[in-house]
């Protein structure tokens, strides 16, 4: 019995011409909401950029977002974690120098005391963690990257999932005309 197999590289060319070099593309973050036992957040301290984040970052080529998250807190605080569900996707317009961007928030689940006790900061990115209150962790974050929070805690508190731009729901910010407004404290 024949099998059909999967085109070769040459065979998608032909077939798909120009189109996936003309196509765009789109900068994804990953970030995991991560709870002590006493409901605390866990926020990180990245030395490039201001304020405080949660951990997570940058998705690489073809890597899937969920999976760029628990490389991320493996990389930065040298604990293995299991992504939960999806909480959050937040669409950012371009701003200097960046293109748009899309930001996944997983659930990165509460950490029992030992948990929590195997942190480190394990690469050059983080300079210091802790566990924050959410009044404190509105503090620290950068005005954007709170409200995500606040929406992947109340997505967390609901059982539902929210698609933001901007850090707000859709439907309730103002958008400039055009749709291409600047962002605050991206990614």
């Amino acid at each position: 019995m024949a099998t059909e197999s999967e085109p070769t590289a040459l065979e998608w060319e032909s077939y798909l011409g120009e189109g996936p070099i003309k196509l765009p593309r789109k900068r994804v973050t990953a970030d995991l909401v991560v709870r002590d036992v006493a409901g605390r957040i866990l926020l990180v301290d990245p030395h490039y950029k201001l304020g405080w984040d949660v951990p997570g970052g940058m998705v690489e080529v073809n890597e899937a977002p969920h999976a760029a998250a628990a490389r991320e807190m493996r990389e930065e605080l040298g604990l293995d974690l299991v992504p939960g569900r999806l909480l959050v996707v937040d669409w950012m317009p371009p701003h200097e120098p960046w293109d748009d961007v899309l930001a996944f928030v997983f659930d990165g689940g509460t950490l029992t005391e030992a948990e929590a006790a195997r942190i480190r900061v394990v690469d050059g990115e983080v300079t210091a963690y802790r566990f924050c209150e959410r009044v404190e962790a509105r503090k620290r974050l950068l005005p954007l990257v709170a409200a995500r929070i606040d929406a992947a805690l109340e997505a967390l508190r609901t059982d539902t999932i929210s698609y933001l731009h901007r850090g707000q729901p859709v439907g309730e910010f103002s958008e400039p005309p055009g749709g291409r407004g600047a962002a605050d404290g991206c990614g």
